[in-house]
């Protein structure tokens, strides 16, 4: 199969995603150059026989695929970008290329996109699991797992769950989502988007190519999600980790149901803990049903699904003492679900924050026994928490934070050992999987710990 044949493709960024579309691409007919500000990635692209050479020195290329990462208007334009801007070609992203590859067969696979500021990953890998459970094969990434252009092509029955996050969907252009869903939204990102206005209007874009033939999943939960469905052409969907939503799939309690009734108990979903992970659930549910699953064996679904690493994993215990790695939670409102998800916490936060900081998170501040912080930012969250009248220390590193925890558990400060960091990982690790991995290692290195 060569859909892409003579097309001239510069791709920009050879990491993750970046490296594995240079590979598909080439294999799929198109004239492919590559280019990474980083000598290393460039020398490895070369090994594998890609041509290399920096298209921001003479941009002539049908199209730049640009890595998600790497910004092409905010806070500053990459030179490649500015090149393809110039040129009047379009900046795409890998899923873009996907779609039109799958298309390009004559496969009908369905594509569904799962957006929002927290809680994508999870829906993203629960929805992947019911279709898998049901027998439909599913290939799940983007965002999450896999890069796009490193999955298999489809059939007709197949879908593509695809987690988008908001630096992907700025650069998509004909790809139509059947089913798409947009979870919650709250402020992040905001260098790379201007405003709070630009992130929306960025998110939003997971809908812009829908018809009327095709769902729109929207939670309830804010004000800015539920304000988007007056716009929206497919069929709209309601789900509430909360409230009710007689149109769509909502939770009320530990009740999982729609208008026809209960569909799980979720007390005994074991890996969906917490008010946010209901309406994880009731998202997933929702798009299963808009996919054709049968209703009956969703609950068997909700309960048998494995969880993911980093977002409220369960990495050990000491006693009746529970160890949580959390370590997804860049920012204040991811951690505010994770610490309205248990009674009292020794709490491990810090990193390099995002704007406002760990002040919104002040409502849950009395479940936090202690916390112990880490990071460039944690004096900036000592000094929140002094002034609301928080015990804590500050220790700079996981490995001083852990075992001080670990002390306090034994003491009886508290039964949980919460890693949410409220903030991004980079003055300290590659990335938030890096700093969940250190602080399981830690943790089981510890006297006394069962996995």
């Amino acid at each position: 199969m060569t859909p892409f044949s003579r097309m001239r493709i510069a791709v920009v960024g050879l990491g993750r995603a970046g490296l594995p579309a240079a590979r598909r691409l080439r294999e799929w007919g198109a004239d492919v150059t590559c280019w990474d500000d980083g000598e290393a990635a460039r020398a490895e692209a070369a090994a594998l026989g890609l041509v290399v050479a920096d298209p921001a020195l003479g941009f002539d290329f049908d199209a730049l695929l640009l890595s998600p990462g790497i910004p092409h208007l905010l806070p500053r334009v990459h030179p490649a970008a500015a090149a393809a801007r110039a040129a009047g070609a379009p900046i795409l992203a890998d899923v873009e290329f996907l779609f039109r590859a799958v298309r390009a067969t004559g496969s009908r696979a369905r594509f569904v996109g799962i957006t929002g500021t927290n809680g994508k990953s999870t829906t993203t890998a629960l929805l992947a699991h019911l279709l898998a459970r049901a027998g439909i094969p599913v290939e799940v990434g983007g965002n999450l797992g896999p890069a796009a252009l490193d999955m298999r092509l489809l059939g007709d029955d197949g879908v593509y769950v695809l987690e988008m996050s908001s630096y992907m969907l700025e650069r998509i252009a004909e790809l139509r989502f059947n089913v798409a869903a947009m979870l919650n939204l709250s402020p992040d990102h905001l260098d790379r988007h201007g405003d709070m206005a630009g992130y929306l209007g960025a998110k939003a874009r997971i809908f812009a190519a829908q018809g009327a033939g095709d769902v729109a999943v929207l939670g309830q939960d804010d004000a800015a999600t539920a304000g988007l469905g007056a716009s929206l052409l497919a069929r709209r969907v309601p789900i509430s980790g909360a409230v009710p939503q007689p149109a769509g799939v909502w939770a009320e309690g530990a009740v999982l149901r729609d208008a026809a009734g209960l569909i799980a108990d979720l007390a005994t979903c074991a890996n969906l803990p917490g008010m946010h992970n209901a309406q994880n659930a009731a998202a997933a549910v929702a798009m299963a049903l808009a996919l054709g699953l049968e209703r009956g064996a969703l609950a068997e679904g909700l309960q048998t699904y494995p969880g993911l690493v980093h977002r409220q994993e369960l990495v050990g215990r000491m006693g009746g003492v529970r160890f949580i790695n959390d370590s997804k939670a860049t920012n204040a409102d991811s951690t505010a679900c994770a610490l309205a998800s248990y009674d009292r916490v020794l709490w491990i936060a810090g990193g390099t924050g995002k704007a406002g900081g760990i002040t919104p998170l002040a409502p849950h501040f009395p479940r936090i026994a202690e916390a112990f912080l880490i990071g460039r930012d944690g004096p900036e969250f000592a000094e929140t928490l002094a002034a609301h009248g928080v015990r804590h220390r500050i220790c700079g590193t996981l490995a001083q934070a852990v075992p001080a925890a670990a002390q306090a558990a034994r003491a009886g400060a508290a039964d949980v050992v919460l890693l949410s960091p409220a903030a991004a990982s980079w003055d300290q690790f590659t990335g938030f999987d890096a700093r969940g991995d250190a602080f399981r290692a830690l943790v089981r290195a510890l006297p006394g710990m069962e996995f």
